[in-house]
């Protein structure tokens, strides 16, 4: 490739301009039909950008007909008419087809088992909801005062968080709130450690307030924190309950010894509960937040127990922290929806609720259950499962001398989706390719049937 030299500038999604630049090479000539594009790894790692952002960038472009995907050869550009540039308009040329395999069996965490979803309850309640006067105005810049009522008796209820309704802020998402959170720490805090692994829409949160970011590694048998010391931040990101992604859940020991680094630093612990009401071996562990609220922000979301849909979050924040959010976003909008808001409190007011959890926990657990034995049936010893007791997904570590990118394109050869680790790791990363397996709406024969093809598509 000629004169391909990338600049990425803030302020504007980085796989949208790195998808532009090529976009404008090819349509140039810079850049020549059938010639191939670096691996999304060598781009990343050029770029200085996580895999999932040149990702997206190389599937927009696949998907507007730019370039084409050739299996394990890689990406190549596709030949355009010249004339389909200049001022002219005439009808599109036709595009090569492509053979697709079609997803028979998708693995994706993030979805909720939808044939267990309590539509009819949802229904009836949202249905009165639009009925109430206060439906039909603006919604509180923080959040209903009835939705923030009902989290602050669940939390007490079901984590040991003791809290006012409020200390409490609703929005949208984990992520728009972790942006919110940076806008008003970033004065005082210019750093903040994450764990490695670690969810990757905490981290573009952070750098987006361009915080110095430090890493805490974590390992599957927890977090090394005798390297907590060492580092120089006051301001610490952790999944304590289930972390993201590898699923292990800190000590009583752990977490005494994450407040006493806080109070010692006057720094905070961001706490981020995703998804702690789904663990099958024993009780959901008690949070952070319940040993000491006063250095401990807490998250939480209705997306992955309930809806990702409706845009649920919320967090509790300690007095000092409160005082800022509150004077900076006092005249701003509630980012999340009102009706929402309002039915999920009438949903939680009448119990079914805490029914949907206990529900769901025995459903997923036959799920999760399902899951283990048929890839330890079905893989013997050429895989390692991790993360089995709790949340809605596992990790599967490949012992077959295989890289990410195989597994995955092997697997989608033969109709199944299944999802990357690398983009969670930072310096920490594994000797073995770890594969994601989300299965929440995934049916017991579809977990089995998918099990089966990937040890097709693997060759084990």
């Amino acid at each position: 490739m000629k004169n391909t030299i990338f600049i990425l500038k803030e302020g504007t999604p980085k796989y949208k301009q790195i998808y532009e630049q090529f976009k404008s090479f090819i349509e140039r000539g810079d850049i020549l039909p059938d010639n191939p594009l670096p691996s999304i790894r060598q781009l990343a790692d050029s770029l200085q950008v996580s895999r999932n952002t040149t990702l997206m960038a190389y599937e927009q472009l696949v998907a507007e007909g730019y370039i084409r995907g050739e299996g394990r050869k890689g990406y190549f550009v596709n030949e355009l008419e010249p004339v389909l540039f200049q001022n002219t308009v005439i009808p599109p040329h036709k595009k090569h087809k492509e053979t697709v395999t079609p997803v028979q069996i998708d693995f994706r965490a993030g979805s909720v088992d939808q044939t267990n979803f309590p539509l009819e309850i949802w229904r009836r309640i949202s249905n009165k909801v639009l009925t109430l006067r206060e439906s039909f105005r603006y919604g509180e810049p923080f959040g209903e005062v009835c939705l923030r009522e009902q989290i602050a008796a669940y939390l007490f209820q079901s984590r040991g968080v003791k809290t006012e309704p409020d200390a409490i802020i609703i929005g949208s998402s984990t992520q728009q709130m972790l942006i919110h959170l940076g806008q008003i720490l970033k004065d005082e805090f210019t750093g903040i450690i994450i764990e490695d692994p670690g969810y990757d829409g905490a981290m573009e949160a952070f750098r987006f307030h361009r915080f110095t970011i430090e890493t805490l590694p974590v390992y599957e048998t927890g977090a090394n924190f005798s390297k907590l010391e060492k580092l120089r931040s006051r301001l610490i990101y952790v999944t304590p309950s289930h972390q993201s992604p590898l699923g292990v859940s800190m000590s009583i020991q752990q977490r005494q010894l994450l407040i006493h680094w806080a109070k010692n630093k006057n720094g905070f612990i961001i706490e981020d509960d995703y998804d702690s009401e789904f663990r099958y071996t024993q009780q959901p562990f008690p949070a952070l937040a319940s040993i000491d609220s006063t250095r401990v922000i807490y998250l939480g979301n209705f997306s992955k127990s309930f809806l990702p849909g409706i845009r649920l979050s919320y967090m509790v924040l300690p007095q000092l922290v409160l005082n800022r959010y509150k004077n900076q976003f006092l005249h701003f909008e509630s980012t999340s929806s009102l009706l929402s808001q309002l039915t999920m409190a009438k949903f939680m007011e009448e119990g079914e609720w805490n029914r949907h959890i206990k529900r769901m926990r025995l459903v997923y657990k036959r799920k999760m259950q399902c899951l283990v034995s048929e890839l330890k049936e079905h893989f013997k010893q050429s895989t390692s499962i991790i993360g089995e007791q709790s949340g809605l997904y596992v990790l599967v570590k490949v012992h077959l001398n295989r890289s990410e990118e195989w597994l995955i394109e092997r697997a989608s050869i033969y109709g199944v989706k299944v999802y990357p680790t690398s983009i969670y790791f930072i310096k920490n990363h594994p000797g073995e390719a770890i594969i994601k397996l989300g299965f929440s709406n995934l049916t017991c024969d579809e977990i089995q049937r998918g099990v089966k093809l990937l040890k097709e598509a693997w060759g084990c």
